[in-house]
């Protein structure tokens, strides 16, 4: 829940793939979700349809859940759970393609003020194949006009799988994976240009140094979880305002809820006068 710090609050945002919500739920993350007092949590690959979410997953813990579900039964889908209520749900980013897979949840908070968005957003994987790489362009090509659009309208933080490695740092075996999707050199390019862009990449404003502590996704194959060989595709993006309130940030995996580990950052936001 939100502590007080001096003048300000801290407020637990954590970005998680659960890699099929009902799936996640039976290996106890909504008891995680109770103890670890989340103010807001945005999650990614639902595989789930709205009225499998009303069979309570509507809520989780104390916090309330928003949903954007594919139109394909069992595929990706977002969500926003927090204990917070938005001023406006926007559900999708205005492309056909990538709207109907259920890929892009924003809640904004708006006062008089400031605007203020929280997103959860779920980028498509390259990796089965040229057909779904080729998807992960134009996915990339229409989603970062909108970020830098909506960065001079806003300050948010979009919490997500990105599917994207962004640095050799960011991943184990950076040598062999040069030319496999999550690593090619067009999605670390575009990477650098979202950040060059001013969109903060939290984590590693906080540890810019880590590396085989930063991984957020382990593949199934193999003995790649028991071993560390890892990748950090998971992130929050934030707007520089809203980057430097980050104070603390983990990595949770003392508990396996998928095949993605929580990202949880800590922000000082100022209480209200």
């Amino acid at each position: 829940m939100c502590l007080r710090h001096g003048r300000f609050t801290l407020f637990k945002l954590t970005s998680l793939n659960l890699n099929g919500i009902r799936s996640a739920s039976r290996k106890g993350l909504q008891a995680w979700v109770e103890k670890t007092a989340q103010d807001c949590m945005c999650v990614q690959e639902l595989k789930a349809q709205a009225e499998d979410l009303r069979d309570g997953l509507d809520v989780l813990a104390h916090l309330k859940g928003h949903f954007h579900c594919a139109e394909k039964k069992g595929y990706s889908g977002v969500g926003i759970y927090t204990r917070l209520e938005p001023s406006d749900v926007v559900i999708g980013f205005g492309s056909t393609e990538f709207d109907a897979e259920g890929r892009y949840i924003e809640l904004r908070f708006d006062t008089a003020r400031q605007k203020r968005s929280l997103i959860s957003c779920y980028f498509p994987s390259g990796s089965s194949g040229p057909e779904r790489q080729e998807a992960k362009f134009r996915f990339l090509d229409l989603m970062e006009p909108h970020l830098v659009s909506l960065k001079a309208q806003r300050e948010f933080i979009l919490c997500g799988d990105v599917n994207i490695a962004h640095r050799e740092a960011d991943l184990k075996n950076w040598r062999g994976n040069q030319k496999n999707s999550g690593f090619l050199p067009e999605e670390r390019a575009w990477m650098t240009r979202i950040t060059e862009a001013g969109l903060v990449d939290v984590y590693r404003r906080l540890q810019p140094d880590t590396t085989d502590a930063c991984y957020t996704w382990w593949s199934n194959r193999g003995q790649a979880y028991a071993n560390n060989v890892g990748w950090r595709i998971d992130y929050h993006l934030a707007t520089p305002a809203l980057a430097e309130l980050a104070r603390t940030e983990a990595i949770y995996k003392t508990q396996k809820f998928s095949d993605h580990a929580p990202l949880i950052v800590d922000y000082a936001l100022e209480l209200p006068a």
